[in-house]
């Protein structure tokens, strides 16, 4: 069992940056793949980011390309998602997930683990 906190959540105006960050608590952090999920009002969850459990290869939503990072730190048993030049398209709440994996997978039912979000809105 594998318990994910995520935080760092907000409102910022468009151009500004968030760090979200998710805690794992559970069975071992390192033997999961990570991704960051987004959910908008009447939209389907889509994938963000996502990182292998070695750190060693990470994935992107294309319209995040450029702007967004995945990175994790196993020792400490979190995974980061840092968000630069936020648009208002970026409002959502955004999900932390965990696979027993080695690598990224899209698709939401590949997650074994799912944290109880955080909201992330950007002002125009």
């Amino acid at each position: 069992q594998v318990q994910l906190v995520e935080s760092g959540g907000g409102l910022v105006q468009a151009g500004g940056s968030l760090r979200l960050s998710c805690a794992a608590s559970g069975r071992t952090f390192s033997t999961y793949a990570m991704a960051w999920f987004r959910q908008a009002p009447g939209k389907e969850r889509e994938f963000v980011a996502g990182i292998s459990r070695s750190g060693g290869s990470t994935d992107y939503l294309d319209s995040v390309k450029g702007r967004f990072t995945i990175s994790r730190d196993n020792a400490k048993k979190t995974v980061y998602l840092q968000m630069n030049s936020l648009k208002p398209e970026d409002t959502a709440v955004y999900y932390c997930a965990a696979r027993y994996a080695s690598g990224i997978s899209w698709p939401s039912r590949s997650y074994d683990y799912w944290g109880q979000g955080t909201q992330v809105t950007v002002s125009s």
